[in-house]
C-alpha cells in the first residue's frame, strides 16, 4: 500500500479509501490510485478488510437441488443481483430436506464467512411441520410457508394459477383437468388449491387430480389417461415440462390442440414458444425473485433484522396456439 501511495502521490489512508470504495475521494485522485494500483500490480486484501469492517461481502444460498427449472433459474438471478452489488455467492446443496440438514447448513455458513443467508425451500420438511432458522442470522426464505415468522420471497403462484383456469374458462369450456405437481412441493400445492377454489367460484364441477413429479416423463403419463376422458378438453398443467408430455400424449391419441383439447402449463421456460403448438402458459419473472431476495437480505445487512412477511412476484398469462374455444 505505501508503494501505490508513493507513486500516486497521495497518503496511504487514501489509498485504502479508494480500496474500500469510499465515496468521498476525488474522482481525480481515485483514477490516479487505480492507475497506479494496476501499475504495480497490488490487489487489495479483501480478507483483512473483511476482518476489520465485519462484512465479507458474500451471500451464502441453501438450497436442496438445482435440478429444478425454478430452483436453477433462481439461484441464477441471485447470483446476477448479488454481483451487481459487489457480492459473491457460496452455495451449499442439501442431501436431503430435513430441518437438522438446514441448521447443520447454516453453521458451514458460518464456517464460510458469508454475511446473510437465502435459503431456498420448495417442498415440505421431512422431519418437522415448518423450517426453523437459527435467531440472529440475516436469511432471507424463497418458496416458503414460513412468512409468518421470517421474510419470505415467492412467485405468486395462486393468482397464477387463477389467471390459467380463467382464461380456459372464458374460451368457454366447461371446466378444467389438472396434472398437479408433487404433493411436498410448496408451488404446486399453492396452484392447486388455487386451481380448486378458482372451479368452485365459477361453480364449475372439480374433475380428479392428476398428479406428476415435474418431468415431462410423468406429464405424458397423465396426458394418456386425459386423453380417455371424452369430456376432457382444457387440462391445466403445474409447470411446463409437464405439459410437453401431456402434448406428446394427446397427439399419440389422436386428441388435437387445441382443437379438441387447450393445454396451459406453468413457468414459461425458454422452450415453450417452440413446442408444438407454441405452449399457453403462466410467466414466472426468476429474474425479479432472485432481485428481491438480493435486496432483501442487503436491507438487513445494512440496517438490521426485517420484519416476518411474504413478498409476492406477479404471474403473467402468455397467451400461444395452445388454448381455443371447445369443440
Amino acid at each position: 500500500m505505501a508503494d501505490v501511495a508513493r507513486l500516486a502521490g497521495v497518503s496511504s489512508q487514501t489509498v485504502s479509501r479508494v480500496s474500500n470504495g469510499h465515496p468521498t475521494v476525488v474522482e481525480t485522485t481515485r483514477q490516479q490510485v487505480l492507475a497506479a494500483m494496476r501499475q504495480l500490480g497490488y490487489r487489495p486484501n479483501s480478507a483483512a478488510r473483511a476482518l476489520r469492517y465485519g462484512q465479507f461481502h458474500t451471500i451464502g444460498v441453501i438450497l436442496f437441488n438445482l435440478s429444478s427449472t425454478g430452483n436453477s433459474r433462481t439461484v441464477e438471478a441471485i447470483a446476477t443481483h448479488a454481483a451487481t452489488e459487489g457480492y459473491a455467492i457460496t452455495l451449499i446443496p442439501l442431501g436431503a430436506p430435513t430441518q437438522d440438514n438446514v441448521l447443520g447448513a447454516f453453521t458451514r455458513m458460518g464456517e464460510l464467512a458469508v454475511d446473510g443467508v437465502i435459503v431456498i425451500i420448495e417442498v415440505h420438511l421431512l422431519d418437522t411441520n415448518t423450517v426453523v432458522l437459527p435467531p440472529g442470522v440475516h436469511a432471507v426464505v424463497v418458496d416458503s410457508d414460513a412468512g409468518d415468522r421470517h421474510c419470505v420471497v415467492d412467485t405468486d403462484q395462486a393468482d397464477g394459477a387463477r389467471q390459467a383456469v380463467r382464461h380456459l374458462l372464458d374460451l368457454g369450456h366447461r371446466t378444467v383437468w389438472h396434472v398437479a405437481g408433487p404433493v411436498e412441493s410448496f408451488a404446486g400445492e399453492r396452484r392447486t388449491a388455487a386451481w380448486r377454489a378458482a372451479l368452485e367460484a365459477y361453480g364449475r364441477p372439480v374433475p380428479p387430480i392428476e398428479r406428476g413429479d415435474w418431468s415431462a416423463e410423468s406429464g405424458y403419463r397423465a396426458g394418456l389417461r386425459l386423453a380417455e376422458q371424452p369430456d376432457c378438453t382444457a387440462v391445466f398443467t403445474a409447470n411446463d415440462q409437464m405439459a410437453l408430455g401431456v402434448l406428446r400424449a394427446l397427439h399419440e391419441r389422436g386428441r388435437e390442440v387445441p382443437a379438441q383439447v387447450s393445454v396451459v402449463g406453468f413457468d414459461d421456460v425458454a422452450d415453450t414458444s417452440a413446442y408444438l403448438p407454441p405452449l399457453t402458459t403462466v410467466h414466472q419473472d426468476f429474474a425479479e425473485v432472485g432481485r428481491r431476495c438480493v435486496q432483501a437480505l442487503l436491507r438487513q445487512i445494512r440496517s438490521g433484522p426485517a420484519e416476518p412477511g411474504t413478498d409476492l412476484v406477479p404471474t403473467r398469462l402468455v397467451v400461444r396456439a395452445s388454448t381455443a374455444p371447445p369443440p
